[in-house]
């Protein structure tokens, strides 16, 4: 079954890093990403930039209307997310709770219900 991991994150917290210890951050992050790659349970991992780059998009007369920022006003923003695929809840669980940064901040953890015929393309 296929899980989506969703971290989160803003610039406040990103500032509060000292940037000696940035790079030993991310390998950290990288290590876990390369670990689970390895065993076939991370189908990807996707960092995204910062919200003031995110936009907001919809149809007017036929054509994208497209606005600055995101939806929702908001302190913290999906920083990067994670597509998995695990043989039961309680493992995608355990990966989730193996994620740099967890004991610190929450990892949201989602089934993914649907998948489109398009991914086997």
């Amino acid at each position: 079954m296929k899980y989506l991991l969703m971290i989160y994150g803003n610039q406040e917290k990103w500032a509060s890093i000292p940037p000696e210890v940035f790079p030993a951050e991310v390998a950290k992050q990288e290590a876990w990403n390369a670990k689970y790659k390895e065993t076939g349970e991370l189908l990807g991992a996707y960092g995204l930039a910062d919200a003031a780059a995110a936009r907001l998009v919809r149809r007017a007369d036929g054509q994208p209307a497209v606005t600055d920022g995101p939806y929702l006003e908001t302190k913290e923003y999906i920083a990067s997310f994670y597509l998995l695929d695990c043989e039961s809840q309680q493992r995608a669980e355990q990966l989730a709770a193996d994620l740099p940064w967890a004991d610190q901040d929450p990892v949201e953890l989602w089934p993914v219900l649907h998948e489109s015929p398009v991914n086997d393309l």
